[in-house]
């Protein structure tokens, strides 16, 4: 982790996307300048298409990794600190939990990179060998920091956050949000550490140099997001930004990429339009990733993601392109999920089901069920789901489960955590299934 206390704080995301309005910069590599070996299959990651859909752009696939093989389109379950909320990896992994993303500006603050790297990697460090893991680059809770979650920055309009608490995060500062709480410039982003207020650097090559000491199998270039409300021109000058950085990260990379084993996915940007989205999307896939994801804005709710990917995920289709997976970043509720599916979309991520689990809301085939309801107190011998075999459906009816969650209990949390998180891999199987019997 790079720290660099004597840095200034003054200017924000913002002034600074206008500074760089007036600003030229070289033009973008090409392939051409990249090494024809980057562009090679890798013996350590490959993915297979096992079956296309004829009636829409759905597709089952497999992805191979060092530590496992990902069955698509899968989900893939949020652990942000390499943890998922309320329910351990053996459990996840029996409710079928393959891929796992993990978020390396949180993991950079605590433990640390080199923590990670000297308990030998991410899967030794969790103790899950053989599954695999992926990390972002960090840039999405920076950018956070300044505009708030993607729901926040929607109700504001975009506007820069006021400093103030975490709501019930006892161990953030309130001095780590807001206007003055990130400085990005051509090189690199400032942010404060929400841990102890001491000021952290992220570059594109740092970035990668934290993702290859945590060992996670699939890892993201530094972007940089901005929020969903803004001008055209910022959007561009955002949308070139992160091509800039994403090159960077790509490079840093590529120095040793083939010891390293692992695969590293581009991150498509362009928010809603069309021209930036398509731009975005033929210069990057121009390059020697191994996957694509789909990030930035994507839109203020289901119906204008839905849009979106009707458009863009046809540009995805065609021969050169269609043989490396697409991941879906930070959108995985069911209906969004389906919508996906359809437009082929081989993974997504989201931490959706232990979110819901956590607040008493269990998923099901007939909908959500808010087990904390008085409804469910007498509800003796009857399943949360009655065609689910996990292990929470097996032992446990709705009446425990609101007794659980009136009581407080932390076992509450676990068992729900253990029936979402396999509600959702279930589903996806169904998908699967559904995808090889022509039904999607």
């Amino acid at each position: 982790m790079i720290r660099s206390p004597g840095q200034s704080f003054r200017a924000s995301p913002r002034r600074c996307l206008l500074r760089c309005l007036c600003t030229r910069f070289p033009p973008l590599p090409s392939p051409e300048d990249f090494p024809k070996w980057a562009f090679e299959p890798k013996p350590y990651f490959r993915f297979d298409i096992l079956h296309q859909s004829k009636k829409s752009l759905a597709r089952v696939g497999q992805i191979t990794t060092p530590h496992g093989v990902i069955d698509t389109p899968g989900f893939v379950a949020v652990g942000t600190n390499a943890a998922l909320k309320a329910i351990d990896f053996p459990s996840a992994n029996n409710a079928g939990q393959q891929l796992i993303f993990s978020n390396t500006y949180h993991l950079m603050l605590h433990p640390g990179t080199d923590t990670i790297k000297e308990a030998g990697g991410i899967h030794k460090f969790t103790g899950r060998l053989n599954h695999p893991f992926i990390t972002d680059s960090g840039g999405f809770q920076v950018f956070s920091l300044a505009y708030g979650s993607v729901q926040e920055s929607l109700e504001s309009g975009g506007e820069l956050k006021r400093s103030k608490p975490r709501g019930n995060k006892r161990h953030w500062r309130s001095d780590v949000t807001g206007q003055n709480a990130v400085t990005v410039t051509e090189d690199h982003v400032i942010f404060k550490s929400y841990r102890d207020g001491s000021k952290v650097l992220l570059t594109p090559e740092s970035s990668i140099q934290a993702q290859k000491a945590i060992g996670a199998d699939i890892i993201i270039p530094l972007d940089e997001l901005p929020p969903h409300h803004i001008d055209r021109d910022m959007l561009a000058k955002s949308l070139e930004r992160s091509h800039r950085w994403e090159v960077r990260s790509l490079r840093e990379h590529l120095k040793d990429s083939q010891t390293r084993q692992q695969a590293i996915f581009c991150v498509v940007h362009g928010g809603t339009d069309v021209q930036l989205r398509t731009k975005s999307l033929d210069y990057l896939t121009s390059l020697p990733w191994d996957g694509y994801a789909i990030g930035g804005s994507l839109g203020n709710g289901r119906e204008e993601l839905k849009t979106l990917l009707n458009w863009m995920m046809p540009l995805f289709n065609t021969e050169e392109r269609k043989g490396k997976c697409r991941h879906l970043l930070g959108i995985a509720d069911v209906q969004s999920v389906q919508n996906a599916v359809r437009m082929g979309v081989d993974t997504m991520d989201s931490a959706y089901p232990t979110k819901l689990a956590r607040h008493g809301t269990l998923m099901t085939q007939a909908g959500l069920i808010r087990i904390k309801r008085g409804q469910h107190a007498k509800s003796y011998g009857i399943k949360i789901d009655d065609s689910c075999d996990c292990s929470t459906c097996i032992h446990y009816d709705r009446a425990y489960m609101c007794h659980l969650f009136k009581a407080n209990e932390p076992l509450g949390l676990q068992l729900a955590s253990v029936h979402n998180i396999y509600f959702m891999n279930k589903m996806m199987a169904a998908i699967r299934s559904k995808i090889y019997d022509g039904e999607i």
